[in-house]
């Protein structure tokens, strides 16, 4: 017994190591995306070789997570769901008591590393809706609509309280996208869109001050531009300043004299807008829809539901990652502090970004082989 067991680990492990699953225009644009993002944050971070070289590590340990990650299996990806689902969400309340942060308690300190557990809740997340809704018959009825709805609404509410709103919203977000795509009907759709925004004055009610602030803001920043107002509106002389065709490279006055605060992590892309200008904007904006329509085709292409939802859940997700910093950097959004993907320096996100593109390799790559 003992044997055969070995031997069905031994031909796993060797058809995960040798299978190639690399989707390569996928790849490609990730590679492009990763290289904007260190170009830019060396110019936003004073040319230090240690910020770029530290996000670089970042980006090497992501892709090696997303090799390995690209050949498991959707299937085996599928039985681990409920206990990374769980194995997160533990690790929230984890947080709750040991966690750190400025201000807020967002973080779990290893000794040799930090990470922010509610990163890999926007991958969890949209795995735990779409294995929930796989055996399920779809489109879903309002029992099973209620259970999805209990199990984005737990780890979003505990990553609200530390409090991290913004994080909460996008993974309650990235949990709606898998259930959105199971085929919902829009009436149901219209009456959770109303129940949610009924609930918008009294979750307004619980809202920290300084997310009041922040909403209050975005309504009339030049109402407190020494306080509240200073990161819009420096932000918004970033982005217009650059014009046509940007200031260049390295040339961006709103970072290098300090006026643009956060220029290396949330606001980093009103750094690039600077430097670039709208040109440079249009091109990246292109290089972000081609990874999103690449998800999406992806999605399309998926072998079962939970391929499917999964896959199109992290691919609209990431399209709200852009639309949100996006937004904030112009003035359009309150201030969430949501980083512009693969350009904003951070560790967690980035890695656990790449995780989420290695599943959906490993979905591409499935699909291919059972054609």
């Amino acid at each position: 017994m003992i044997d055969t067991m070995y031997s069905r680990s031994h031909r796993f492990f060797k058809r995960i190591l040798t299978r190639p699953r690399i989707d390569l225009p996928l790849a490609f644009g990730l590679f492009l995306l990763a290289s904007v993002g260190l170009i830019t944050l060396y110019s936003a971070g004073d040319a230090s070789l240690a910020l770029v070289g530290g996000q670089a590590g970042r980006f090497v340990l992501g892709a090696a997570l997303m090799l390995v990650i690209s050949r498991i299996p959707p299937s085996v990806l599928r039985g681990w769901t409920p206990w990374l689902y769980v194995g997160s969400t533990v690790l929230l309340v984890v947080v709750a008591v040991l966690g750190e942060g400025r201000g807020a308690d967002r973080w779990l300190n290893l000794g040799v590393m930090r990470f922010q557990p509610s990163e890999l809740l926007k991958l969890t997340m949209p795995m735990m809706v779409a294995w929930y809704l796989h055996p399920r018959q779809l489109p879903p009825g309002w029992k099973d609509i209620i259970v999805v709805g209990i199990l984005i609404g737990i780890p979003a509410a505990l990553i609200a309280e530390q409090p991290d709103l913004g994080t909460a919203l996008l993974v309650a977000t990235a949990g709606a996208f898998a259930l959105f795509l199971s085929g919902m009907a829009w009436w149901r759709i219209g009456l959770i869109v109303a129940a949610v925004g009924g609930m918008i004055p009294v979750g307004w009610h619980f809202m920290h001050q300084y997310q009041r602030d922040r909403v209050l803001t975005l309504l009339n920043p030049e109402s407190d531009p020494l306080g509240n107002g200073w990161h819009i509106i420096q932000s918004q002389i970033a982005v217009g300043s650059g014009g046509v065709f940007g200031k260049g490279w390295q040339h961006s006055t709103q970072s290098r004299l300090d006026f643009l605060p956060e220029h290396t992590t949330d606001f980093i892309f009103a750094v690039f807008s600077e430097e670039f200008g709208l040109l440079g904007v249009i091109g990246i904006i292109a290089l972000y829809a081609f990874i999103i329509g690449r998800c999406l085709w992806i999605a399309m292409e998926a072998r079962d539901t939970y391929s499917r939802l999964l896959a199109g859940a992290i691919g609209m997700s990431f399209f709200v990652y852009v639309f949100v910093n996006g937004g904030m950097v112009a003035g359009m959004l309150p201030v969430v502090g949501v980083p512009m993907p693969m350009i904003s320096y951070g560790g967690t996100s980035a890695v656990s970004l790449l995780v989420g593109f290695g599943v959906l390799m490993s979905i591409h790559a499935n699909r291919k082989m059972h054609e």
